[in-house]
């Protein structure tokens, strides 16, 4: 596997080691080993996946600690605009954010670490996307910003008159009224 660092440290998109030939392609889309010697010690111990139709935005969330959450995520079928924002306040990069597409055809991954709002847009028909949490989701812990905050200028790559939410995800606030935010000096592991 190949790991691309991005602008904001910690955050970095993996590209599997494709096999291809006449019957199609293999990858080892995870290793334990590989991952903490290339990326960062952690234990993934909750799988999830869902499925979306264009349009559909879900997002930024995070849990706050002591349920906070790394997630390496991926795309099955389809293509989504993965998106990773700092909300470590005192970061250098506190507010700044990162967008990769991740493909059914690219096969990249996405590592968001604790600290960071995440959420994702769907750019095709029907989109199957799963990931990997190293804590597990605890309602109570929930927390979200606004997906259509000015301040942090994401362009979700869809009109917004096209853009899906669920009713949860109208109402966050915006990155600069946030009532909790991680504190950029707190170990997260």
């Amino acid at each position: 596997m190949e790991v691309i660092k991005t602008k904001i440290d910690g955050v970095v998109i993996i590209e599997p080691r494709l096999f291809r030939d006449d019957r199609g392609y293999f990858f080892e889309s995870f290793s334990q080993r590989d991952f903490q010697e290339k990326v960062c010690r952690t234990v993934f111990v909750q799988d999830n996946e869902s499925k979306s139709s264009y349009g559909v935005l879900r997002g930024l969330h995070f849990q706050k600690p002591p349920h906070a959450q790394s997630k390496l995520v991926r795309v099955i079928k389809g293509a989504v605009l993965d998106v990773a924002v700092d909300i470590r306040r005192g970061s250098p990069t506190f507010g700044q954010h990162v967008a990769v597409e991740l493909s059914e055809e690219n096969h990249r991954q996405f590592f968001i670490p604790r600290g960071f709002a995440h959420g994702f847009s769907v750019l095709t028909d029907e989109v199957i996307f799963q990931y990997k949490c190293d804590n597990f989701y605890a309602p109570q812990s929930e927390g979200a910003l606004a997906w259509d905050d000015p301040d942090l200028g994401i362009d979700w790559r869809i009109p917004t008159d096209k853009v899906l939410l669920s009713e949860k995800d109208r109402h966050h606030s915006r990155l600069r009224d946030a009532e909790w935010l991680f504190d950029y000096n707190e170990k997260l592991y």
